[in-house]
């Protein structure tokens, strides 16, 4: 097999799991210079990646010119041009699949991730549950790069220096005086979101310290106006959602202090650009190889499994079990903001 120059990374969505993969491809790039990486994704996605030496991102177009089955055979051909030696599938869904058998096929050397949904049953299931941490999803991606011949170290890990504020930040933000608190109180299912009335009283006991400056995040007209509740009467409480370009609000990320999170895609933002990460959890659990990169199970703050023993029921959140909606409620006000609070010392 000739020596591997040049690789292409699947990984096409969602937020959280694309976000995931930068840690993995800033240490590739750091310890593999010469071989250069180009990242198939969705556009929306091409920032997350910005300052990666060696990187190429090939925007994909699900709508047009790579939409359906001969569409990836025109994905499969556009990429081919580059003069691609190896396939990474960080997806590992039908549309990677296809394009990687085609390279496979073509002679090139791929390997896929292996996203452990045995085990990841075992920990969810109600009956017979195993209860123990499943192997992380960054491993499995640097195990994804082993198979092709590359050994990676996650340990000591490099991240971005922190953006310049724009003036289109800073006119929102204003100079940074003080400690800067990111809160995203969201998730994509409500058995991951923080009870509205707890994260107001978190909210509020953080603003009385005139020290922080607290920046909320979130998207849609509907979380603006919870957001909004969540500010009203609070000069340190900014709503940052439908005020700033994607790209902005990164940078802005960048620069935060630390970042409370659901289990969402902001907390692997956050985490990839190496800022200090706490995360709530609810109907999901860190065990399930979720936790934010380079963050540990102290800044994880889960939901009771004495009052909660199914937890957790679901991977990803979607699955609702009869009582057990209110799980997220057996997390303490108190000790979210205290582990906030220490975060920031």
């Amino acid at each position: 097999m000739p020596k591997i120059k040049h690789i292409v990374v699947f990984r096409l969505s969602a937020m959280g799991d694309v976000a995931m993969t930068v840690p993995v491809l800033r240490a590739f790039a750091a310890q593999y210079p010469d071989v250069k990486l180009t990242v198939v994704s969705r556009p929306f996605f091409k920032p997350f990646f910005d300052g990666i030496p060696n990187l190429d991102f090939f925007e994909i177009d699900l709508k047009e010119r790579h939409k359906g089955f001969f569409g990836l055979i025109r994905l499969y051909k556009d990429l081919k041009k580059l003069g691609v030696d190896a396939v990474a599938d960080l997806h590992n869904v039908l549309r990677s699949k296809i394009v990687r058998s085609l390279f496979a096929w073509s002679g090139k050397k791929t390997a896929f991730v292996d996203k452990g949904r045995a085990e990841k049953k075992a920990l969810t299931r109600a009956e017979n549950k195993i209860f123990k941490p499943v192997k992380s999803m960054f491993k499995r991606h640097k195990q994804v790069f082993k198979e092709l011949g590359f050994e990676l170290r996650l340990e000591n890990p490099i991240f971005p220096k922190q953006a310049n504020l724009t003036e289109e930040i800073l006119n929102l933000t204003g100079e940074k005086d003080k400690k800067w608190i990111g809160i995203a109180p969201f998730a994509q299912y409500d058995s991951k979101v923080y009870p509205q009335d707890l994260m107001q009283q978190v909210i509020d006991k953080l603003a009385e310290n005139q020290d922080y400056k607290i920046f909320l995040f979130g998207g849609g007209t509907k979380e603006i106006e919870i957001l909004d509740q969540l500010a009203a009467g609070k000069e340190n409480v900014i709503t940052v959602a439908g005020k700033l370009k994607f790209e902005e609000e990164l940078k802005l990320i960048s620069n935060l202090d630390v970042m409370l999170s659901m289990d969402s895609g902001n907390s692997h933002i956050a985490a990839m650009l190496g800022i200090k990460v706490i995360t709530l959890w609810g109907a999901t659990h860190p065990y399930a190889g979720f936790l934010s990169f380079n963050q540990t199970m102290d800044t994880a703050i889960v939901s009771d499994r004495e009052k909660y023993p199914l937890l957790p029921t679901s991977i990803y959140g979607n699955k609702k079990v009869e009582g057990y909606e209110d799980a997220m409620r057996s997390i303490p006000v108190d000790k979210v903001v205290s582990v906030v609070i220490d975060q920031l010392k």
